[in-house]
């Protein structure tokens, strides 16, 4: 069985077991399944026999039918080999041959007869719960409650089943139901080997309720850890499992009941006497009653913390209520939640996501994390592998609050915003003591430009290339422990880089001409975002010119057919010494490309993270950008966009000094631009060189730590050299300083980063597990139209491409590029789109930047535009306002 991650504490049901069933055991009781694993009898079965043993919680007696009757069933199945063959190599979202076979496979478990030796001690096992009562049957797969992946939902349940015959047909079904194109899919999703997994089926007394429900130990919506949820409705569940029937559902905290909504409940599931369910009008006076006293909310709630302590994370838990109490007959781990960072002490603390700033929300790596962590200095917290900053204190005092606000604000507004929640209800932060000068309301206005001389962004660069090639030039000669010595001394070097006093004078000084320009001149003149035409083909932005210098390698390939054809046909990313051998140009373009490598290779997508393969590891994630270039440009492109900038941006400043002069004062107001926008095109380019500096060391930290993976494989002490990226940097020193490694925590490390990826991060995550990502509150947009933030001035209308994955971005000239993020590996895309949307970003992020050096009309922060705008939508986007605006379907073809 596959393991999985145990969030907050969980404790594995295998972990509990003492000792497994003996295979040949077709029944075991509910009282018995504690020294059964969970592979005899399934996660449902070994849940609830746990839950039985919780003081002051009552389950239905029953039994189980093991995985050993299953295994039993499966030999008799014609084909069923196979059909698994087959199964295992097709995907998700191959619908039609999913369900065709899914089909055929359940129908041939359900043709099967249940062998006479398991059917006698299934019925002996029935005659002992109670004969000729009903029962409830219920799946239990191997790969079922998990803490990980609850496969709610996936797999059959069946109410009310009257008589042996009924109840052997519906253990059929359950162990069919293995095979529903739901549990199938789903499988797939989460990395379960379907032939891995089998099913157990359990069989319970029937509870014939009063009411029933589910009950959640923490707020699915929120994810707050200390609000409870109820959902009731009547009789049974099934109504409220189903969608049929609305249910009451009230919220708890501390004991006390926070929120009562009560619903009108038209219909109401019953038993049927002969077997199954059946749906019956509840008389008109009672549909709008209660279904729950307070006092048995608080009760169930008072259960569910109960079952949560005891398996150690939140539960989603069923219930039943007859006339003694609550019956439970299901709980399993809520794997939704995204997990709370651990902090030193118990106190309320909120933190932000650092992913959601750096254009990165997916998980990072162990060794990335590690990495990331030695050079910021930022109190930073772990959650689900991404990395969240401890902004408690900052928030706290009146002196740091405003100036945090701002500075989170101007990277992604929705992350001011979530905090400002936060702030306005005073649940979590306390104003401390003041440190220091406030700032007043308001922010009391931007700071005046920054002074500092033009010359030190040409000193800053040339330090930084030094700096990076002694740094090559001088790690060739360390391995073992002195490599890791090295290296972090050398981390220091890179924070002495990142945040040196003149650097930073030199970032701000592009910010703040940005800031004034933008200001002053829509003060004076009406004019919205000027700096965004100003600072066109500005010099020395390295994202601006990686993207460009793409369109040089283009130049160098079109030519040539041959090449051209040879690239279309490029599968792998050892190309680069065959493309050499192409006649009539194969050479050149290998040089290009190599050229381009040398300069740019270090970058990729999620770049923050050493793990990720960078383009010279995998230069076949260039290939389809440099095709769409030389197909869809003429040659000197290059040239003409970056002298086009600088015509728009000279223009620009003309019109704009032209317009000054003609004001009161504007002699004065004319010269003051004039030299904000010199300050602007001489220091905005530098904004995106520290990364750049940063990322290239990373590389080369990353082809050293790798060469010495290469021995400890050889050697037989790690398996495979990307197990170091499983590992923290100190970990990792310890593997080669004891010649030991881990080999359970690097499986158990890899099988977690995997489930990460299904958790979405929130921009803002609280101690108490609230999630939290903000809104605009805005009325001046159209109606309909989805909102974000404005960083790139402008009006474009053009068809949709939602593209999540730069490698299979399918682009053409005017297109408008949907993604939920852009870092400066996005940059060659942005030659050939004339707009952006992103879920993620603001002001002076990356893709910001970029939209406003190449002309691209952006907006950034849209709240999930991947899933609301479809690919090939004609959809206008307003770049001045923040909004974008669906014109038209998808043309069908």
């Amino acid at each position: 069985m596959i393991r999985h991650q145990t969030p907050e504490g969980a404790r594995s049901l295998s972990e509990t077991a003492s000792r497994a069933v003996p295979p040949e055991r077709y029944v075991v009781t509910l009282d018995d399944v504690e020294r059964a694993a969970v592979a005899a009898v399934g996660g449902k079965a070994a849940q609830l026999a746990q839950l039985s043993r919780i003081d002051g919680i009552r389950v239905p007696a029953g039994f189980c039918v093991t995985t050993a009757a299953f295994r039993r069933i499966k030999t008799d199945v014609p084909s069923i080999d196979a059909q698994l063959d087959e199964l295992a190599h097709l995907e998700p979202d191959d619908r039609e041959p999913l369900r065709a076979l899914t089909a055929q496979i359940r129908r041939g478990i359900e043709e099967v007869d249940v062998p006479d030796d398991v059917a006698r001690v299934i019925s002996d096992a029935v005659l002992r719960l109670g004969g000729p009562a009903s029962y409830a049957v219920r799946s239990s797969a191997t790969a079922e409650d998990l803490p990980s992946a609850s496969f709610a939902g996936q797999h059959d349940t069946y109410l009310n089943v009257v008589g042996l015959p009924a109840v052997l047909e519906h253990i059929s079904r359950c162990w069919a139901s293995m095979f529903t194109e739901r549990a199938v899919a789903y499988r797939v999703r989460n990395g379960v080997d379907h032939r891995r997994v089998e099913m157990a089926v359990v069989v319970q007394q029937m509870v014939l309720p009063l009411a029933s429900g589910a009950l959640f130990t923490a707020d699915p919506v929120t994810g707050n850890r200390k609000v409870a949820t109820v959902e009731a409705a009547f009789a049974l569940g099934e109504a409220l499992v189903s969608g049929t029937v609305e249910a009451d559902l009230y919220r708890v905290r501390d004991g006390k009941i926070i929120d009562c909504m009560v619903a009108t409940k038209r219909v109401a599931v019953h038993a049927s006497p002969g077997g199954g369910t059946r749906a019956e009008p509840i008389e008109a006076k009672r549909q709008a009653e209660p279904v729950l006293t307070d006092q048995q909310a608080l009760e169930l709630v008072a259960v569910g913390r109960r079952i949560e302590s005891h398996f150690g994370c939140p539960q989603d838990v069923e219930w039943c209520l007859d006339d003694e109490g609550a019956q439970i007959v299901q709980s399993r781990p809520i794997t939704t939640l995204f997990p709370i960072p651990e902090a030193d002490d118990a106190g309320d603390h909120v933190y932000v996501s650092v992913g959601h700033g750096q254009m990165m929300t997916d998980p990072m790596t162990p060794l990335g994390i590690s990495l990331w962590r030695l050079t910021s200095p930022a109190p930073m917290r772990v959650a689900a592998g991404r990395l969240y900053v401890d902004v408690t204190a900052r928030l706290s005092s009146p002196s740091t609050r405003t100036g945090t606000l701002e500075t989170l604000g101007r990277g992604d507004p929705l992350i001011r915003d979530a905090l400002e929640t936060v702030l306005r209800r005073g649940d979590l932060i306390a104003s401390g003591d003041d440190d220091g000068p406030a700032v007043p309301p308001g922010g009391g206005g931007r700071p005046g430009p920054i002074d500092t001389d033009p010359a030190v962004v040409a000193q800053l660069i040339e330090r930084n290339r030094a700096s990076v090639a002694d740094l090559q030039r001088e790690i060739q000669t360390r391995s073992g422990s002195a490599l890791f010595e090295f290296i972090l001394a050398d981390l220091e070097e890179l924070r002495a880089l990142l945040f040196d006093p003149q650097g930073h004078q030199a970032l701000m000084a592009g910010f703040e001409a940005t800031w004034w320009l933008n200001d002053k001149l829509e003060e004076w003149l009406g004019e919205q975002s000027p700096a965004d035409v100003l600072s066109l083909s500005a010099p020395g932005n390295v994202t601006a010119e990686m993207g460009l210098a793409l369109l040089d390698v283009a130049d160098s390939i079109r030519p040539h057919a041959a090449v051209v054809a040879f690239l279309h046909g490029v599968e792998g990313d050892e190309f680069l010494d065959d493309l050499a051998g192409v006649e009539a140009g194969g050479k050149a373009a290998r040089d290009a490309i190599v050229s381009y490598l040398d300069a740019y290779g270090t970058r990729c997508v999620g770049e923050i993270d050493i793990a990720r393969p960078r383009w010279r590891e995998r230069p076949s994630a260039l290939v389809p950008v440099l095709l769409s270039n030389v197909e869809n440009f003429k040659p000197g492109e290059r040239e003409r966009r970056v002298e086009q900038g600088r015509q728009q941006a000279r223009q620009k400043e003309q019109e704009l000094l032209e317009r000054l002069r003609a004001l009161p004062d504007g002699t004065e107001k004319a010269e003051q631009t004039k030299r904000m926008i010199d300050r602007l095109r001489t220091f905005i380019g530098y904004r995106e060189y520290p990364k750049y500096g940063m990322v290239r060391r990373y590389f080369i930290y990353k082809q050293a730590l790798l060469a010495e993976a290469e021995r400890l494989v050889q050697d037989g002490v790690l398996r495979t050299a990307d197990d170091i990226f499983f590992l923290t940097f100190d970990e990792l020193h310890d593997v080669v300083r004891t010649g030991q490694a881990d080999h359970d925590l690097i499986t158990r490390r890899r099988e977690d980063f995997r489930s990460f990826d299904d958790l979405t991060p929130p921009r803002v995550l609280t101690s108490e597990g609230e999630a939290l990502n903000g809104a605009y509150r805005r009325d001046d947009v159209p109606a309909g139209a989805l909102v974000g933030l404005a960083v790139s001035a402008g009006t474009i209308e053009g068809r949709a491409r939602v593209v999540l994955d730069m490698a299979e971005a399918d682009l053409e000239p005017g297109d408008i590029l949907v993604t939920p993020h852009t870092d400066p590996s996005w940059s060659p895309l942005f030659v050939t789109i004339a707009g952006l949307v992103t879920e993620v970003g603001g002001l002076m992020t990356h893709g910001a930047v970029i939209a406003r050096e190449y002309g691209v009309v952006a907006v950034v922060g849209v709240d999930h535009a991947t899933q609301r705008i479809h690919d090939g939508q004609r959809i206008r986007v307003d770049g001045t306002r923040g909004y974008v605006e669906i014109i038209a379907d998808p043309i069908e073809h």
